[in-house]
């Protein structure tokens, strides 16, 4: 167990990541104008849900591990790729995701920035051609999009090193909204499920031959509580641009309240850390 003096590091790192630097590469990015660059380059990559699951999942990861290759399975515009090439410097970290423009995107981001350590490929998480490539794995909000999630679960599997470690995050079927009460996840257009319920996503790892070492939700209550605010502008589509502008300062310090929240009886999102057990392996 790490010490309270790494802890409070991790927690100030994390915090200050939050609130201004999470992102920031994204002034390269060449689909985003002049203005959204400027208000990136002010405020880090202005996207609630994005930092919340970024504060939980990073806190995640194993510490006392020296890890050489790191994937990113559903990079987008490579937010988590560019941040886990910043924490691992050491290590190479490869982003992939389906799509050749976020794909492109991200290149010309790690040219500008030469992030000599992070690439990006286009593959989906399904079709993974490496066996036991990776020793850490981050799949972030991506198989609530796959129609096949247990393939790309086993592609997953397949991809990982013996020892290594997946840390998964996805949508919970449920969460609280608009503060108390229970009800079904946001309506996301690309989403081609809701969400799931704990067992059904600890039973599908566990049946590829993952062994879960930690599970549990996230989004506590003002993380919650930030994230439908956000929701009710946006609506998840990408709407009202210049409320949100507005609104986003003060929803990120909302969310902050609830950092790194672990409720016990329900949150909007559910972890996994699961590791590939060397004893499966050899038998």
């Amino acid at each position: 167990m790490p010490g309270w003096q790494e802890l409070w590091r991790n927690l100030m790192r994390d915090i200050t990541h939050q609130v201004s630097r999470l992102g920031h590469e994204q002034i390269y990015n060449p689909g985003y104008s002049i203005i959204e660059k400027a208000y990136i380059a002010l405020f880090g990559m202005p996207i609630i849900g994005l930092r919340i699951r970024a504060r939980n999942v990073f806190s995640l990861i194993p510490g006392g591990r020296k890890y050489k290759r790191i994937l990113d399975a559903g990079s987008g515009s490579g937010v988590f790729s560019f941040e886990l090439g910043r924490r691992f410097p050491e290590a190479d970290v490869l982003g992939i995701d389906p799509l050749k423009k976020a794909v492109n995107s991200c290149t010309h981001i790690a040219d500008k920035i030469r992030a000599a350590n992070v690439s990006f490929r286009q593959i989906s998480v399904e079709q993974l051609p490496e066996q036991n490539a990776f020793d850490l794995i981050l799949c972030v909000d991506i198989l609530e999009h796959i129609e096949d999630d247990l393939a790309a679960l086993k592609s997953l599997y397949g991809t990982l090193e013996s020892g290594g470690i997946l840390v998964l995050h996805v949508p919970s079927l449920y969460r609280r909204y608009p503060i108390w009460k229970k009800s079904l996840n946001f309506d996301v257009e690309t989403h081609v499920r809701t969400g799931y319920e704990p067992g059904e996503i600890q039973e599908k790892v566990r049946q590829v031959g993952f062994s879960i070492r930690e599970s549990g939700f996230t989004y506590g209550f003002f993380e919650t509580l930030a994230n439908n605010l956000s929701y009710m502008i946006t609506r998840a589509r990408m709407q009202n641009k210049i409320l949100y502008s507005f609104a986003f300062p003060f929803l990120n310090l909302i969310s902050l309240l609830g950092i790194r929240s672990r409720p016990n009886a329900l949150g909007a999102a559910i972890f996994v850390v699961a590791d590939k057990d060397q004893s499966v392996e050899q038998n």
